[in-house]
């Protein structure tokens, strides 16, 4: 029997509920509430201590529950800012609409992810931003750190409607270019585009020293092709069809979306890049983890 919190790391559950913002704030704190359960309980996502309040401090920051016990004003004193500046390439192409029976699409899944984080990283004091893209850049928003940034970031999240075909590598190339100090960047995309373009780009971000981590996100059907009858596929992106018995090609088509994969996932190694493949069924800590165990290998 799950417990309360992990139903709040549950896609279909989370989706259900309204908001952007109410949605990333469950799934994090879902999350924490389970480190301590986990093998990743030593990760720090909170504030490392008080110091008492002063004039000028932000109320905001004031621990109410600590002055209910002493009838003192204390702040929460939290660790130096760590500088970390975090770029969040969110694909928002034609394909991330696919979704197979209830679940969600890969977008609203990447987007949920992409919230999260954000949630995340702000209550860390680190600076987050967002690069929503198809074929071409659709909207760049600069890392910030100020808490109020976090509803920016959502509503842009929130307000994105697949289109259009995609580009990972253009885009991948034109950021490496754009971001000038180093910085942890972090790809979420289905990579339905030509592999060598993908790693081309992926490499352009680590010769220009940046961390990496890519979210490979697909729908289940999508890697093992489990379609129970004859059906027409039709491709999100460009519009072409094809009729087909799925169990006729099953095999195939799990075994070339498998070295597609593994061709990428090989590439990342090399390149000491995080690769993540994750599909739509999966909870949401396995994303936070990755994120928290890149985070804390670089500080």
């Amino acid at each position: 029997m799950r417990t309360d919190y992990r139903k709040y790391l549950d896609p279909e559950i989370v989706s259900k509920l309204k908001g952007m913002e109410l949605r990333a704030r469950m799934v994090v704190e879902g999350f924490v509430a389970g480190l301590h359960k986990s093998p990743y309980h030593g990760f720090s996502v909170e504030f490392a201590e008080h110091r008492q309040y002063m004039p000028g401090d932000d109320i905001r920051d004031i621990d109410w529950k600590v002055y209910a016990k002493s009838d003192r004003h204390y702040i929460k004193q939290y660790e130096e800012e760590t500088n970390l500046k975090a770029y969040l390439l969110l694909d928002c192409s034609a394909s991330m609409a696919y979704r197979s029976g209830d679940r969600v699409s890969k977008l609203d899944y990447a987007g949920l992810v992409s919230g999260a984080l954000s949630y995340m990283m702000l209550r860390q004091r680190d600076a987050v931003g967002l690069v929503t893209f198809d074929e071409a850049m659709r909207k760049y928003i600069p890392p910030r750190s100020k808490s109020g940034h976090l509803h920016v970031l959502l509503n842009e999240i929130a307000g994105q409607t697949p289109s259009n075909e995609t580009n990972v590598s253009n885009v991948l190339h034109e950021m490496a270019e754009r971001i000038k100090r180093r910085g942890l960047v972090i790809i979420l995309s289905d990579l339905l585009d030509d592999a060598d373009s993908i790693i081309s780009g992926l490499k352009h971000f680590r010769h220009n020293r940046h961390e990496v981590i890519v979210f490979h996100i697909l729908d289940p059907r999508e890697r093992d092709f489990a379609f129970p009858r004859e059906a027409i596929f039709k491709d999100m992106e460009t519009g072409e069809e094809m009729t087909t018995l799925p169990y006729q090609i099953k095999k195939d088509f799990a075994r070339e979306v498998g070295a597609f994969g593994d061709r990428i996932a090989s590439a990342c190694r090399q390149s000491n890049i995080d690769y993540y493949p994750i599909d739509t069924a999966t909870p949401f800590d396995k994303a936070l983890y990755a994120f928290l165990s890149k985070r804390e290998r670089l500080y």
